[in-house]
């Protein structure tokens, strides 16, 4: 089985033991019904830890539903890849070249290099942080609620944000709206959203060499839109709408990929909006929890743009950047676009009593597996709903994983001779 089909199997299986379990009469709430498809979108959003919902996870699901939407999220940040090595660590097994190549693909590696090691790093950066957040979380929430009900929202709302997912367990689809003005919560979601965003690669390289000038072409890259785009996004935002700087940042830091909101997006202008949808597609970075085109991709073609317009070879910090990433950055935001695109046209034409901005908004917060929403979801018709199911599991593997899922083994090299195609 090859590498790519591995990692979609098992994301689908967990999806269906998810649905499964959501169903039991015991993860709902007493009196409420679960659908199937309500459960199915849940346990599909959860996995793909998006945070687009269609019924609202603290009013429906009892303390043993959200537990497992939360471990569904861990899991799903994590990749099934990630936690079947560290099964077999745990269990004292040994990880072989197969499971090795899984973890290197569902990480977008290159070399399998330290991945045993990479892995155990994981699991100790994911339960720090996580660990950390819902320390910092508890003193905010623990003012609102009882002491063993804050700590479940803590625990539950550390998972979320540094895996990315926009779940949470506060009632009536409010997310964080309460705690706008709270600036202890709101750093401290937004640290471990940006952290979780980074890549475990790029962080693992930041705690041990310590030097900027010591760090991969990979991770100055990561570091640097990282910064970019959460400084350009904290500027249009604020400058499009009328909103604090706090707000205007954490929203910035949301969008990619996150899904909090401490306001409606609905109450954000057109021009806001569209904002969000541009960091909504282009995400976090490669190896991470977050989903989207990636930052590298977006620098990459940026770089090459500007090169070629030069006559020059695509470089960045005195290295060149191979033809093969350039390639490959352009073939993936293209694909990524024509998702979208098809996506948006078969949902306007299922639900047109929506408008086109709504809905685009919807399918690239799925295809970003960001979470932010305009409101629309739990509205939308059965087969609309599916095609965002599709979406969010497009988007949590990526497009090219989708596009090769049925190579068995590469074809035989042909050479054909060259004929030049008039462009432009």
């Amino acid at each position: 089985m090859s590498p790519g089909r591995f990692i979609a199997l098992g994301f689908g299986g967990l999806i269906l033991l998810g649905t499964l379990l959501l169903l039991l009469p015991v993860s709902a709430r007493p009196g409420i019904s679960v659908a199937p498809l309500e459960a199915l979108f849940t346990s599909t959003s959860a996995v793909c830890v998006t945070g687009l919902l269609v019924v609202d996870t603290a009013d429906t699901f009892s303390a043993f539903g959200r537990t497992v939407i939360a471990l569904l999220i861990q899991m799903g940040g994590l990749g099934v890849a990630s936690i079947g090595v560290g099964f077999f660590l745990l269990t004292g097994k040994e990880v072989g070249i197969r499971e090795r190549v899984w973890v290197r693909e569902s990480l977008n590696l290159s070399t399998l290099e330290g991945m045993v090691r990479l892995v155990k790093t994981i699991l100790l950066i994911t339960f720090g942080f996580e660990l950390l957040g819902a320390a910092l979380s508890y003193i905010e929430f623990s003012r609102h609620y009882e002491p063993l009900e804050a700590m479940g929202i803590s625990v539950f709302h550390a998972i979320a944000s540094f895996n990315n997912a926009g779940f949470d367990i506060l009632g009536g689809f409010r997310s964080l709206e309460d705690y706008r003005g709270s600036v202890l919560l709101n750093l401290t979601t937004a640290g471990l959203v940006i952290f979780g965003g980074l890549g475990f690669y790029a962080m693992r390289e930041i705690a041990t060499r310590r030097s900027l000038t010591a760090l991969s072409l990979n991770t100055r890259i990561v570091l640097l839109m990282t910064g970019t785009l959460l400084a350009a996004g904290t500027l249009l935002i604020k400058l499009t709408d009328r909103v604090t700087w706090l707000e205007a940042f954490f929203i910035s830091a949301s969008a990619r990929t996150a899904g909090f909101a401490t306001r409606p997006i609905s109450a954000f202008s057109s021009a806001g909006q569209f904002v969000i949808i541009l960091l909504m597609f282009i995400g976090a970075s490669p190896g991470s929890t977050g989903g989207g085109t990636k930052t590298t991709t977006a620098f990459t073609m940026y770089r090459s743009i500007l090169s070629f317009a030069a006559n020059k070879t695509a470089t960045a910090f005195r290295r060149t950047i191979p033809r093969e990433s350039v390639l490959r950055a352009f073939m993936l935001s293209l694909m990524s676009l024509a998702l979208v695109c098809l996506m948006t046209f078969l949902i306007n034409v299922l639900d047109p009593r929506f408008s086109f901005l709504q809905i685009l908004f919807e399918v690239v917060s799925g295809f970003g597996t960001v979470g932010l929403s305009t409101g629309i979801t739990p509205q939308l018709t059965v087969a609309s709903k599916l095609l965002l199911c599709l979406t969010m599991f497009i988007g949590r593997l990526g497009p090219l994983t989708m596009a090769c899922l049925w190579v068995y083994k590469p074809a035989a090299h042909v050479s054909y001779g060259e004929e030049p195609v008039t462009i432009g």
